[in-house]
């Protein structure tokens, strides 16, 4: 293990954006005290991407150096809608809407977390309790010009989109997060880092010290935009071993070292390797192997991530279908190709109609392209989806 000072220098640099009073942190990391270490996750979605996940072991990391992780689930939180990087009204969602959603967050939060070590809490708990009075003394803290001027609201106004009030009310929400449970630390994605502020400011009006401020880099989808479950460029972290691998290598060259460094654990010294030998002009294809055998191995373990590989190399280089597909079980004789894709759980019905448009969907290796097609599956067909999904269906 490596010494206690080096861990710590990688807990503090490795795939970190910005820290605030990175000093008083690094001190307090190195004097041995107990640091009650926040992270907030709203349950918008019911799956977690590596993205977030990418968080999430930073957490770990603090975990393994003694440090208490205080997560907050926000049920309370997620029905307002954290606007923080969207540049467009995020829906307001129901208490239902987010119960469904967090079935199985603590099940996923656990394939990262030690939660037996993890103090886990709801923000409903204090926000179904606070008087309006005291939201009212939250909300004096702010102003409207310094909401305005964070770069997603500032480019709804000026073009003169809506901005619902609601929206400016979500960074005193998690401000007041850190409050409830006394954070020394928060740890957050980078386009979170005024709501962290929010913290500090808020901590500061009711005596506490402020928190401390991690931020790490966002790691953006594979398609090089920003990850997102609507856009189908996020590899989810209870995806299949085989979806995992298949999503890596179908992801851009150039994501290839920026994945590496965010979204696996591999030394530095040998990522800086690969980084190299790309720019002498290797095939990207080696180092993406790579790539995907260090996230499934993250997720499902060593063997998970050899098996995959190997099918991976039987399947799409020697142009097979696997042996073992997920079987698709139909209820009715008629169903419409849309109803067909929606039925693999993998797309949403917008999500499912760019595939279509993009020449992305099979059926016994016929492409089908009309959104509007109906079909009589007889049972045993193959449905094949993008590159590196395939569905046996069976009635």
């Amino acid at each position: 293990m490596q010494p206690k000072e080096k861990r710590i220098e990688e807990v503090l640099t490795r795939g970190v954006e910005q820290i605030t009073e990175k000093d008083h942190l690094s001190r307090a990391l190195l004097s041995g005290k107990k640091l009650r270490i926040k992270h907030g996750i709203d349950p918008t979605g019911p799956k977690i991407h590596i993205g977030r996940a990418s968080t999430l072991w930073k957490l770990r990391a603090f975990q393994g150096l003694g440090h208490k992780i205080v997560l907050i689930i926000g049920d309370y939180t997620a029905q307002i809608g954290d606007a923080s990087d969207k540049l467009s009204k995020r829906p307001f969602l129901s208490a239902a809407q987010v119960k469904e959603n967090m079935k199985y967050y603590t099940k996923q939060l656990g394939m990262v977390l030690d939660m037996k070590k993890t103090e886990l809490h709801h923000n409903s708990k204090w926000f179904s309790k606070m008087k309006l009075r005291e939201f009212d003394e939250l909300a004096e803290l702010f102003s409207v010009q310094q909401m305005i001027a964070r770069r997603n609201f500032k480019e709804r106004w000026e073009k003169e989109e809506e901005i619902s009030i609601r929206e400016l009310h979500y960074a005193l929400y998690q401000g007041y997060d850190s409050v409830a449970i006394k954070a020394d630390v928060e740890v957050g994605g980078a386009d979170q880092l005024f709501n962290l502020f929010a913290g500090r400011k808020i901590q500061e009006h009711y005596g506490q010290k402020p928190q401390d401020i991690l931020t790490t880099k966002m790691l953006l989808g594979i398609d090089g935009r920003k990850m997102s479950t609507s856009w189908g460029n996020v590899i989810n972290i209870m995806d299949s071993a085989d979806e995992q691998f298949g999503r890596v290598m179908s992801m851009h060259d150039e994501r290839i070292i920026e994945y590496f460094e965010i979204a696996t654990d591999v030394p530095l010294s040998s990522v800086h390797e690969y980084k190299e030998e790309m720019r002498r002009g290797s095939n990207p294809k080696t180092i993406k192997e790579r790539l995907a055998f260090e996230i499934v191995k993250r997720y499902h373990g060593e063997k998970a991530a050899r098996d995959a590989g190997t099918r991976f190399e039987k399947t799409f280089s020697k142009k097979e279908i696997p042996e073992e597909i997920p079987e698709l079980k139909l209820k009715t004789k008629e169903i419409g190709i849309i109803e067909l894709l929606l039925g693999t759980g993998i797309a949403s019905n917008s999500e499912a109609r760019r595939l279509i448009g993009q020449g992305a969907v099979e059926l016994d290796g016929v492409l089908k392209n009309d959104p509007y097609e109906t079909m009589r599956p007889r049972g045993g067909e193959v449905l094949k989806i993008g590159k590196h999904r395939f569905f046996r269906i069976s009635k």
